[in-house]
């Protein structure tokens, strides 16, 4: 097996399946480093927009993206020409919390349909353990008529690509990888070692690495899910939980979580991947599954406290004019998918409050299309009986108490603002603000 070398000299072809925040950094990361790269993505208009040099990710850049060699196609037989195939799809939950694993399986067609002999297939992809092997292995033999281990390989690499983050990106974290023999574990690892300058860890199997993901995210969710109560027992004991974590902070091992909203195509999924698979063995999840229901409540225990401090204030609730500065699922990063912002939206609609939604980095068509979400200008904030700044974007850190306070209705003695990343100083908002935070 030599397909390293061949990348390497340019007598092979590396092919990315799946142009997204994960997918597209690594093509375009393989092509700076002198690989010749299909970057392959089904919807086309991303494609027509990847050839135009537009990122609508706002990962890579628009710059990167012109300058890029990555050969961009939305067609599949593409795939044929490459000896390396990296699939890199999203893995989100149904609405009962089950895996929807209909992305790899319909990549693991394309592949199978157009896979030539001698290749190796990565899957990157957030799985349960198990899925390389006995879902995606199945699908490609089924189409390709190519038997894994004899005609083609198989390999997992999980990503560990944090959207919006500048610091640490695909060549700066350590890479595990995995093969399902000795010989494709070490032609993945040098593959991979192209561009990671952070080096590749060698899992000792598929399952392994797929694990190894998976309880990455988990423990995240479990640590913040820790805080999220912390923050509500907390509220009720008229102690500030910033204040807190700061205090403890100060000892040497205390683990430095945050509460908040936990969303996004990872932390708030990989947990039901994990206790999905446990189910199937006959283990039902109890503290992975408890972090999960506080996570998942905290949209409404924020648009109840809202509501709360509306009634305090003797603002009616009904048709109260509330603003929400930020709408993405995290900060400086345009995706809305799986945003937990909408859940306090949906929960003040339940109490008869419309909230206008401010994103300037969010993706307004996509807000659009998936939530019926039409992003409006901070200038129409205008008489506001409510600010929630919900989301850390560069555009709010810089807001001064003299920024917000033009927002909202003069005749109200106090304001209410809602800060649930805690981004401002506590002490700014002290006499005339009714001041909140997780």
């Amino acid at each position: 097996m030599n397909i390293y070398e061949n990348l390497k000299n340019k007598k092979g072809k590396l092919a990315l399946v799946g142009l997204g925040y994960v997918g597209m950094p690594i093509a375009i990361e393989f092509a700076k480093r002198g690989i010749d790269v299909i970057g392959f993505d089904f919807n086309a208009k991303k494609i027509e927009l990847y050839k135009q040099g537009i990122d609508p990710t706002n990962e890579v850049g628009n710059d990167v993206i012109k300058n890029s060699t990555v050969e961009f196609t939305a067609d599949p037989k593409s795939l044929s020409d490459a000896s390396f195939i990296i699939v890199a799809v999203p893995t989100p939950v149904n609405d009962d919390h089950t895996p929807d694993l209909s992305p790899v399986e319909g990549a693991s067609r394309f592949v199978g349909q157009n896979i030539k002999k001698g290749t190796i297939v990565v899957f990157e992809s957030t799985v349960y353990p198990g899925v390389t092997e006995e879902t995606c292995i199945p699908i490609i033999e089924k189409e390709s008529g190519l038997k894994c281990g004899v005609d083609w390989k198989i390999g997992y690499s999980p990503e560990r690509i944090n959207p919006g983050d500048k610091v640490h990106r695909l060549n700066t974290i350590t890479k595990i990888v995995s093969g399902m023999d000795a010989e494709t574990l070490e032609e993945v690892a040098k593959v991979y070692e192209i561009v990671v300058d952070a080096g590749v860890y060698k899992a000792e199997s598929i399952k392994v690495a797929e694990a190894a993901k998976v309880i990455e995210n988990s423990q995240r969710d479990i640590n913040i899910a820790f805080m999220n109560e912390l923050s509500i027992i907390f509220h009720k004991m008229g102690i500030d939980t910033k204040s807190v974590l700061e205090a403890a902070g100060t000892k040497w091992n205390f683990l430095n979580f945050q509460p908040g909203l936990v969303g996004g195509h990872c932390i708030g999924i990989d947990p039901y991947y994990l206790t999905y698979r446990a189910e199937q063995f006959g283990y039902h999840s109890q503290i992975i599954l408890s972090g999960r229901r506080i996570n998942d409540d905290m949209g409404k225990y924020c648009a109840e406290s809202i509501v709360k401090m509306l009634i305090s204030n003797d603002i009616p609730v009904k048709n109260a004019k509330v603003a929400i500065f930020g709408f993405t699922f995290k900060e400086n990063c345009p995706d809305t998918r799986n945003t937990k912002v909408i859940d306090i939206i949906n929960e003040l609609k339940e109490y008869g409050i419309e909230p206008i939604v401010v994103d300037p980095e969010g993706d307004a068509d996509e807000a659009k299309r998936l939530y019926g979400i039409d992003f409006c200008d901070m200038s129409d904030a205008k008489n506001m009986d409510a600010i929630v700044v919900a989301v850390k974007h560069k555009e709010f850190e810089n807001l001064s108490p003299a920024d917000l306070a033009q927002y909202y209705n003069i005749e109200h003695n106090r304001k209410i603002l809602v800060d649930l990343k805690g981004m401002f100083n506590k002490s700014d908002y002290a006499e005339e603000w009714d001041y909140w935070r997780l």
